[in-house]
């Protein structure tokens, strides 16, 4: 069954969705944040038949909660509150390995903006379905 990884942020939202094998995170869409991000999330989760979805939990580095924590908990319990099984992953540092991955493949600036969150998705969830399946 296929998961869909989110990079919850503050203006952008990334999505990734794994495969129906749940081996391989696939980069999806970005989104714009705003109120009805819950819905909008719950609607690609239905579109791609994913009960499952992995929400990056963003954290300072010294592991502290910030106000984008606080932002991604809401989204949590709002797609918890539609039926989702909601695994939480720490994303720290996805953005930046993003964006090392965008650069050595020789994407521009501009470009760079727009995919780095979907990508940074991706990164969330394949982190997530590697350790699951490393648990067997």
């Amino acid at each position: 069954m296929s998961a869909l990884g989110v990079d919850v942020g503050t203006v952008r939202v990334g999505v990734a969705v794994s495969d129906p094998d749940g081996r391989v995170a696939i980069p999806l869409a970005t989104i714009p944040a705003g109120d009805d991000l819950v819905v909008r999330l719950a609607e690609l989760a239905r579109e791609r038949m994913c009960q499952t979805v992995v929400v990056g939990l963003p954290k300072a580095l010294s592991g502290r909660e910030t106000r984008s924590t606080a932002w991604a908990m809401d989204v949590v319990d709002g797609l918890r509150a539609l039926g989702f099984d909601v695994q939480l992953w720490d994303e720290r540092l996805s953005s930046a390995e993003a964006e090392r991955v965008l650069l050595g493949a020789g994407v521009r600036r501009a470009k760079r903006k727009t995919e780095r969150d979907r990508i940074a998705a991706a990164i969330i969830l394949q982190g997530w379905l590697d350790a699951r399946r490393a648990r067997g």
